[in-house]
């Protein structure tokens, strides 16, 4: 996911002061992170803080830290309850809602196929049709098991295990605007790794501007701009992360976002998605949703959250969006066309 990010410094207020900008760039999450805001001296003590949060999460919902929930959880599948954090109780909970309003095509017990694959790790290779079928009953929403009261998660089945990749990275970007705006910042872009929350507009007054990239390009190639003030948006796509040699032999995009009724990557015509929302945490759900289930399942879904936007592009390059999404949105290639 990669986010075009506009800004240039300008001077306000009476006598002029200079308002700064203030970065800070991260790794966590399996992703590039930089957090941009603007106003005095006391700002990059908040991004700090920022950061801090960022890897507070991670700690407790990565798959790759042995002692987060996750991986408790993962651990103990089958075999008992493991009692989480809030947070990682709502972001589960979250992902749960939209396993039901999507008929599983979200679902975050894909871990046992994602790590099969292994594309985003160390050793992406292309499993077999008989080692997808054989792990494929393990991916089964319906068999997590949580319980509010004692706050605690359970694995119904032995080898279940949950993945929050598709939903983490946008709770984790809330949260930072979240101590953003608690500490007064009013122009600020958060972007996890093409997880996009917008804190304000920018400091002329404008919208940002940000840029949705070509699916068939380069990184810094861009297929249209979408304005977006004091909101979040999130892109997904083909493009990100696939099986390069496994590309270069056959010409086939084996990616990351893999659709849980086969095991395989999701093939719905679809190779991007954006989608606009309040909340990351929706919009980085949404966006995997759109790409599993296509256009016409997929904008059906968006829908039915309450102010969500979002378009999709499919193969031939035509863009099909929401109704909501005409005003935001400019097309900026001439090759993509923007579709019925």
């Amino acid at each position: 996911m990669t986010i075009l990010l506009i800004l240039v410094l300008m001077l306000s207020g009476c006598g002029r002061i200079r308002i700064e900008e203030h970065t800070k760039n991260i790794f966590a999450l399996n992703t590039y992170i930089t957090l941009t805001a603007y106003g005095g001296k006391d700002v990059p003590a908040i991004l700090d803080r920022a950061g801090e949060r960022i890897e507070e999460i991670e700690n407790l919902m990565s798959t790759k830290i042995d002692t987060s929930d996750v991986a408790l959880i993962n651990k103990n599948a089958g075999i008992e309850p493991v009692t989480v954090s809030e947070e990682t109780f709502f972001v589960i909970e979250r992902a749960l809602w939209y396993s039901e309003i999507t008929n599983g095509a979200f679902d975050i017990t894909i871990y046992p196929i994602v790590k099969l694959w292994d594309i985003t790790g160390d050793n992406p290779r292309l499993p077999s049709h008989q080692e997808i079928g054989q792990l494929l009953p393990l991916v089964d929403y319906k068999n997590v098991i949580l319980d509010k009261e004692a706050m605690t998660v359970f694995l119904l089945e032995k080898d279940m295990g949950i993945d929050l990749g598709g939903i983490a990275k946008g709770y984790a970007a809330d949260e930072v605007g979240r101590i953003l705006r608690e500490a007064k910042v009013e122009h600020a872009l958060i972007n996890l790794g093409g997880d996009i929350v917008a804190v304000g507009d920018k400091v002329d007054n404008n919208p940002w501007h940000i840029g949705v990239r070509n699916p068939r390009g380069t990184a810094s190639e861009y297929i249209a701009v979408a304005k977006v003030s004091n909101e979040a948006i999130v892109s997904s796509g083909d493009y990100e992360r696939f099986l390069e040699d496994e590309f270069e032999k056959t010409g086939e995009r084996y990616h990351h976002i893999f659709d849980p009724k086969t095991g395989y990557p999701a093939r719905s015509g679809i190779i991007a998605t954006t989608v606009l929302t309040e909340y990351s945490i929706d919009a980085d759900a949404l966006a995997t949703c759109l790409f599993i289930l296509g256009k016409d399942r997929g904008l059906e879904v968006i829908e039915k959250v309450d102010g969500a936007r979002g378009l999709c592009i499919d193969e031939t390059k035509g863009i099909y969006s929401s109704f909501s999404m005409d005003n935001t949105l400019e097309i900026i290639d001439e090759e993509y066309k923007i579709r019925e």
